[in-house]
C-alpha cells in the first residue's frame, strides 16, 4: 500500500492572522509551520504501518505552496514520512478551494497512491473542503470527520471508519483507493526524535511545477479562481461594557436590576 498525505504550511499560531488589503490574501510574512491538522493525518498513516494489517510500501508527504513549503514538508518528514513532493509554482499564486483541489489531484495522480490522508482543515482558510475536492478529481470515494480508521485485508483491502456527524457518529465501511479526511480526535501525534530532525533534510524530495504534473494554467492561480476577492474590511468594534464597583451592595444590587430591567431582561 502507497499512502500520500497532504500537508500545509500556515502561519504560527501565535501570528496574528489578517488579510493583505492590496491583494486579498492571507499576510503570509510571519513565523511559519506545519498545519496541526495535518500531523493527526501522518500519525494515522503511521499506525496503518505499524498495525500491520497491509504492508505499507510508502508514506508520501505531499505539499502545495511557495518555496518555504518545504520546511512543512521536512516537518512531516521527521513525524514518518518517507519522502515528500512540493508543487510550487508561481502560477499557483492566489489560488482558491477548487483550483488548489484541483492541482493537488494532478499532483497524487502521478503517484498513484492506495490512500490519500489530510486533516479535517487548515489552521488559516479553515474550509473544510479540500478533501472532497480532490476526491472528486480523482474519481475516489471521501470521507470526512473520520476518527477511527481500522483496515480490513480481505480480498481487496478496504477501511471501516467512523465519523463525528450532527446527530452522533457513523460507521462507513470505504473501498479503496479513498481520501480520507481525519478529525483532530483520531489519535494524538508524537514527537519527532532528534535524530529524525537532523535527517529530515536528507530524505528525498521531489520539486514540481504545473507543467510536470499536466495541470492546466488556465485553471490555477488568482485569476482564474471561482472565488475573487472583493473588499475586506475589519468588524465593528463593540462598545464598552458598564463596571459597577461593589462598594455599596445593596446600591451595586440596584443598578444591576435597573440595567436588566432597562433592557427588559427581566
Amino acid at each position: 500500500m502507497k499512502i500520500c498525505v497532504l500537508v500545509k504550511e500556515v502561519p504560527d499560531a501565535a501570528v496574528e492572522k489578517r488579510i493583505d488589503p492590496s491583494t486579498g490574501r492571507m499576510d503570509r510574512s510571519g513565523e511559519k509551520n506545519l498545519n496541526p491538522y495535518d500531523t493527526h493525518a501522518i500519525e494515522a498513516a503511521m499506525q496503518i504501518r505499524e498495525g500491520g494489517a497491509v504492508p505499507v510500501e510508502e508514506i508520501v508527504a505531499v505539499t502545495m505552496g511557495p518555496e518555504s513549503a518545504v520546511r512543512a514538508l521536512h516537518k512531516a518528514v521527521s513525524l514518518g514520512a518517507d519522502r515528500s513532493v512540493h508543487l510550487t509554482d508561481a502560477a499557483l499564486a492566489g489560488s482558491d478551494v477548487a483550483a488548489t483541489g484541483y492541482a493537488l489531484a494532478q499532483t497524487l495522480r502521478r503517484e498513484q497512491p492506495d490512500l490519500v490522508l489530510l486533516g479535517q482543515q487548515s489552521d488559516d482558510g479553515e474550509c473544510y473542503t479540500i478533501g472532497a475536492v480532490v476526491a472528486e478529481h480523482l474519481g475516489m470515494p471521501s470521507l470526512t470527520q473520520v476518527i477511527k480508521m481500522d483496515i480490513e485485508s480481505d480480498a481487496a483491502p478496504s477501511l471501516r471508519c467512523e465519523r463525528q456527524a450532527e446527530y452522533g457518529y457513523d460507521t462507513v465501511k470505504v473501498s479503496l483507493p479513498a481520501v480520507i479526511s481525519v478529525g483532530d480526535a483520531i489519535n494524538e501525534p508524537r514527537y519527532p526524535s532528534l535524530k529524525a530532525i537532523m535527517g529530515a533534510k536528507k530524505k528525498p524530495l521531489d520539486t514540481v511545477a504545473i507543467g510536470d504534473v499536466e495541470i492546466d494554467a488556465s485553471k490555477v492561480g488568482g485569476e482564474h479562481s471561482a472565488a475573487q476577492w472583493i473588499t475586506v474590511k475589519a468588524p465593528p468594534q463593540k462598545a464598552a461594557g458598564m463596571i459597577i464597583e461593589d462598594e455599596d451592595t445593596a446600591e451595586t444590587v440596584e443598578k444591576i436590576v435597573a440595567w436588566l430591567d432597562e433592557r427588559k431582561l427581566l
